[in-house]
């Protein structure tokens, strides 16, 4: 998979790619993460890629050139283009398993008062928010979205496993998680865990997942 950001602050990301995960991932060739400096296609002596917005009001708004003029240059017919923004739709684990199909994505990280509303008509494919809250900018944005649809490439995760008892796959948190010492500070873990019997672990590890659920997220249940 190959990824594109736009974003006007490309070192916010450099941190996040370049370790843990994500950095090992782009070193085997599992994805490729291009950050793209949106001032790169701004026209001027100063690079402007913002002004005020028509009608008044405070803040300022992203000029429609350089995003289409970027989003033209790295496009291809198979490219998916993305822009983060508070109202978009919701992001969750279906939806990023749809993106890590994808051959090609373009993330346009929102800026100021957002974007000029005819880039948003004509140069964008959908739309997402990773919450109901709003950011400084989109670059944080996309950097969720990015790890949280990786997770689904094949050769991402050293355990493919992993992917299938995960908190909200299958609308249900993760189960409590324990390691040595079996007892810590007179704080023992569950007898189940040392009995060697898998089948009844998976048993007490579905009743957790739900308990957990209907105590801190019922409304997963709901939907």
């Amino acid at each position: 998979m190959q990824i594109d950001v736009l974003t006007l602050f490309p070192q916010m990301l450099d941190g996040f790619l370049s370790e843990s995960m994500m950095g090992r991932a782009q070193a085997n060739g599992v994805v490729d993460v291009n950050v793209r400096n949106l001032r790169d296609w701004a026209k001027g002596k100063h690079k402007q890629v913002d002004d005020r917005p028509f009608g008044g009001g405070a803040g300022m708004v992203v000029m429609p050139e350089p995003i289409f003029d970027a989003i033209e240059e790295l496009q291809t017919p198979k490219t998916h283009r993305i822009y983060l923004a508070p109202d978009g739709d919701r992001l969750t684990p279906e939806l990023a398993q749809s993106l890590a199909k994808k051959e090609h994505l373009i993330l346009l990280s929102g800026h100021y008062e957002g974007i000029d509303e005819r880039a948003r008509e004509n140069m964008i494919d959908q739309e997402i928010s990773i919450g109901d809250y709003v950011l400084t900018n989109g670059t944080l944005a996309a950097a969720v979205v990015i790890d949280c649809l990786c997770r689904f490439l094949p050769g991402f995760l050293g355990e493919e496993k992993s992917l299938t008892s995960e908190s909200f796959q299958g609308s249900l948190l993760d189960f409590p998680q324990f390691t040595r010492p079996s007892v810590f500070r007179d704080m023992p873990i569950p007898e189940i865990l040392l009995s060697g019997n898998h089948a009844e672990i998976e048993k007490w590890r579905q009743r957790e997942r739900e308990e957990r659920t209907r105590e801190r997220r019922p409304d997963l249940l709901e939907d």
